[in-house]
């Protein structure tokens, strides 16, 4: 039975909404509480010399809307390698992009002690590209390596070692509270600076996306049916990793790493929208800014007044889940 197109209409259409309620939520929710009215003063009537004015648009705002976008991000980086590979279980953290991004950051303050915002990004970028290849270039090598279940287990070692070296590293070089922000996601040290940055990328990975979207359905219905219909399918698996590096390698650069967003909500965009990828990459990318702004929310809220990080919220949700999918599917390709 065909899936109507209702649901990912909706979900793009009430978007801007859900999106300027959240934005208010997390702003007015958290350590401090503050009155509706003071955030819209903040915000048409900005006073330097009132502290609830700087909190709301120095701290609560820059981090609402980086966690909107840092949310969106992996979203779309997991629904590419998905779609990609055929497999369940593919996303950013498990598949070890996230930690070669912090790996290549943790270089960066090594070797480069006072580096710029945009060179931490690039290196970013090196780092995000590096374990991609790395992964996928040793499941090529390995009998059945590039099975679902295999490419998972290979995407955990490989993250988990270039990990372990990140922080043999930093504790070498004596910088190792500085990289520990960046495995334990800073969403409450937001930049805004760096945010304004890497915009000129997200627009870029993000074009790439939707260009890509039609390519990639065909791609999930296997390689071999893809191939048939005339599809470059090197090309497209290549342009799919570049866009899965520059989303996976802003979201690092902006936040450190974030776990399970890029394995969850492609789950969830697909089974609301269906298997067109024109409809799964923007809903996923609407549903993981929602996502990982509510899961900030209520970090704030399971040891109030302390912050709980949001590394262990996604987790607390992303945990399950994973076992989920390895019980029901076997990380297998979804049809």
């Amino acid at each position: 039975m065909k899936r109507s197109r209702t649901s990912p209409l909706l979900i793009l259409c009430s978007a801007p909404i859900l999106m300027v309620g959240v934005i208010f939520l997390s702003i007015l929710y958290g350590a401090k509480n503050i009155e509706l009215s003071t955030v819209i003063e903040a915000i048409f009537h900005f006073n330097t010399d009132n502290a609830d004015h700087q909190i709301i648009m120095h701290s609560r705002l820059p981090r609402a809307v980086g966690a909107l976008m840092i949310g969106a991000f992996l979203a779309i980086s997991g629904a590419l390698m998905q779609g990609m590979t055929r497999n369940d279980l593919a996303s950013p953290s498990i598949m070890g992009v996230s930690d070669g991004s912090v790996f290549a950051i943790t270089l960066c303050m090594v070797l480069m002690p006072g580096a710029s915002g945009m060179e931490m990004i690039l290196y970013s970028f090196v780092g995000s590209a590096f374990s991609i290849v790395l992964v996928f270039g040793m499941a090529s090598l390995l009998p059945g390596g590039l099975s679902p279940m295999r490419l998972a287990i290979l995407g955990t070692i490989i993250g988990t070692f270039l990990s372990s070296v990140s922080v043999a590293v930093s504790t070498f070089f004596h910088i190792s509270q500085n990289v520990s922000l960046w495995y334990n996601a800073r969403l409450h040290q937001m930049n805004p600076e760096l945010m304004k940055l890497t915009i000129p990328f997200a627009i870029v990975g993000i074009v790439i996306a939707i260009l890509l979207s039609r390519s990639i359905t065909i791609l999930s219905l296997g390689e071999e049916i893809a191939t048939g219909l005339g599809q470059k399918t090197a090309v497209i698996k290549f342009a799919t990793i570049a866009c899965v590096v520059i989303l996976t390698g802003i979201s690092v650069a902006l936040a450190g790493k974030i776990g399970f967003v890029g394995l969850i909500v492609p789950h969830i965009a697909r089974f609301l929208t269906g298997m067109d990828y024109k409809w799964i990459i923007p809903c996923s990318g609407v549903l993981g800014g929602l996502f990982l702004a509510l899961c900030d929310v209520g970090s704030r809220f399971m040891n109030y007044p302390f912050e709980t990080p949001i590394g262990v919220v996604t987790s607390l949700i992303g945990v399950p889940f994973f076992l989920y999918l390895v019980r029901t599917r076997g990380g297998g390709k979804h049809a």
